[in-house]
């Protein structure tokens, strides 16, 4: 009997002291928060209504603008930054894609095949973090709220459109507010608003002013809550956007079916980018077949992709008529997805705190190398088939 107390007795005391020694390693690790101002395009600082952003250049780094991959939709760019592969690498090829073996449908807002992790062949930062120690959580981004719970961060909340603003900057600082030993050092963070004004509204609306403002309010209002828990100084804020937007014209409109009469065609997507199998002609968009698709697109090696793909100009949308009032209930005064070399597709980068230069402003950056760049701040190994690269961006740290 008093060999098996004399045993428990060690057993606990060697837990007290693992438990002290990871939430002594734990507290010295960065903490990084990762920002997405969805549609927020990179010339949007520049109409003076973003006065934390501009704290935030004149205390670290920003950027010119943000190269999006292509094609410029939300969920492609948002799993490319986490996990720094173009979307033919990483899986989701576009907001709304098909498998042409199986004819199951990936399509955003389904939750069920949001969720279904067959579809996101690319690794997060979140599964490369935890592997090696970091734990994450998520409030909010393309990819986090997988069916399989070792590629999900510790945390996670699912999305909800409509969640107020304030209520998700308070779970991420509650989060922050945890124990040192279950506290999360990598959180990402969502907004929406000016990808969803400038959808319905155009990018030079005043609502889409308002929007920004907005956003920019949100900054500064998770700087004061850093600031209560005396984690501002310590804390790392990347603010991004997947991609930006263009005006779009409701008389410039590319209806496929006109092109197509008499031809038995299935498509996927829609507005500036689109995929068919059947051939056609041209007119204020480019036609190409996949494999012939031009090499800085990064879009032909999939077998998702069908047989041809269509760019449209910017300003011009493309349609099918058959199934407009389906999946394009309106055309919008606003779009992305076009080229993403076209200026009006790139977004934003703000980076501040401790690893971060200050004052520091750096040309154009691309979004793939953002997972190799917080693999960095992490000192953590990355995955060795990613299509980012360090030095692309490493340089906007401190030595």
């Amino acid at each position: 009997m008093k060999n098996k107390t004399t045993t428990w007795l060690i057993i606990a005391f060697l837990l007290i002291f693992t438990a002290n020694i990871f939430a002594a390693d734990n507290s010295k690790k960065p903490y990084v928060i990762l920002i997405s101002f969805d549609g927020f395009r990179w010339d949007y600082p520049h109409r003076g209504l973003t006065p934390n952003l501009k704290k935030m250049a004149a205390n670290g780094v920003t950027a010119l603008s943000l190269q999006p991959v292509f094609p410029s939709k939300t969920f492609p760019n948002h799993y490319s930054i986490i996990t720094g592969l173009y979307p033919v690498n990483h899986g989701i090829i576009h907001n709304d894609f098909y498998d042409p073996f199986t004819e199951k449908r990936y399509k955003v807002g389904d939750t069920v095949s949001v969720r279904n992790a067959k579809w996101y062949q690319g690794e997060a930062f979140w599964e490369t973090a935890e592997r090696q120690g970091i734990i994450s959580a998520s409030y909010f981004w393309p990819g986090s709220e997988l069916n399989l719970n070792y590629r999900k961060p510790t945390y996670v909340e699912y999305y909800e459109h409509k969640r107020p603003y304030e209520k998700r900057i308070e779970g991420v600082l509650n989060w922050l507010k945890l124990p040192v030993e279950k506290r999360p050092h990598f959180i990402t963070l969502y907004f929406d608003a000016t990808d969803t004004y400038g959808h319905k509204y155009g990018p030079d609306s005043p609502q889409i002013n308002e929007a920004i403002q907005r956003l920019d309010n949100m900054l500064g209002l998770l700087f004061a809550g850093l600031e209560e828990i005396n984690l501002r100084q310590k804390t790392n804020i990347i603010v991004v956007s997947d991609h930006g937007m263009s005006t779009v014209d409701a008389k410039k409109i590319i209806n496929i079916n006109d092109f197509l009469k008499g031809f038995n065609f299935n498509v996927q997507g829609f507005g500036p980018v689109m995929m068919i199998d059947a051939k056609k002609n041209e007119f204020h968009f480019k036609v190409y077949f996949r494999e012939n698709v031009p090499d800085y697109y990064n879009f032909s090696q999939h077998a998702f992709i069908s047989p041809i793909v269509l760019i449209a100009e910017p300003t011009w949308t493309l349609i099918d008529s058959k199934l407009k009032k389906l999946v394009y209930p309106f055309v919008s005064k606003g779009n992305h997805g076009y080229d993403n070399h076209h200026l009006d597709m790139h977004g934003i980068f703000y980076a501040s705190g401790p690893a971060f230069k200050k004052g520091y402003r750096t040309g154009t950056l691309w979004n793939i190398d953002i997972y190799p760049l917080l693999c960095k701040i992490f000192n953590i190994f990355p995955q060795q088939n990613i299509d980012g690269k360090l030095e692309r961006i490493g340089f906007i740290l401190k030595e």
